[in-house]
């Protein structure tokens, strides 16, 4: 699959596309630009269905996990990680955070999320998995297309190209 620039994009399909609010996403793999259709996980300080979505063939599509914005733990860590890539997935967002920043820059993954927190999160599974998710201004629903790179997020209902 083509990567698009999210700029390009954006020139082109205006009316179609929903871009994510100006937030402090930091890019914490080693890869900065990703796309594909959209899985999703909601959950609150556990990060059970993160593991769980992630251990699933990923078929190149985009994890964004709706941590609700805490900032009391992380909900990816390497292990995790590293689960993007041993099952295909092009990327994930995390409205949360993330730990082992230092390992996870150094793999060719694609991960954006809110900031580092050192601590783990609950193990409880507690959560739900592809629901449509929103933060940001953007509603995130299963199925549609995430674009990502150093300009920021879009999101459309359909595949797009240039």
């Amino acid at each position: 699959m083509d990567f698009y620039p999210t700029a390009d994009l954006c020139d082109k399909y205006s009316d179609e596309v929903q871009i994510l609010e100006p937030m402090v996403f930091g890019d914490f793999g080693g890869k900065l630009e990703f796309s594909g259709p959209i899985s999703t996980v909601k959950c609150f300080e556990d990060n059970s269905l993160v593991r769980a979505a992630l251990e699933k063939p990923g078929q190149g599509r985009v994890l964004v996990v709706d941590g609700g914005g805490s900032d009391r733990c992380a909900l990816m860590g390497d292990n995790v990680a590293q689960l993007l890539l041993d099952n295909d997935w092009a990327g994930a967002i995390i409205y949360g955070c993330i730990r082992d920043s230092a390992e996870i820059a150094e793999m060719d993954v694609a991960v954006k999320a809110l900031a580092t927190h050192p601590k783990k999160s609950n193990k409880q599974n507690i959560g739900e998995q592809d629901v449509p998710v929103r933060f940001g201004g953007v509603n995130f629903e299963p199925g549609h297309w995430l674009y990502a790179d150093l300009d920021g997020v879009l999101v459309s209902a359909r595949e797009l190209s240039l």
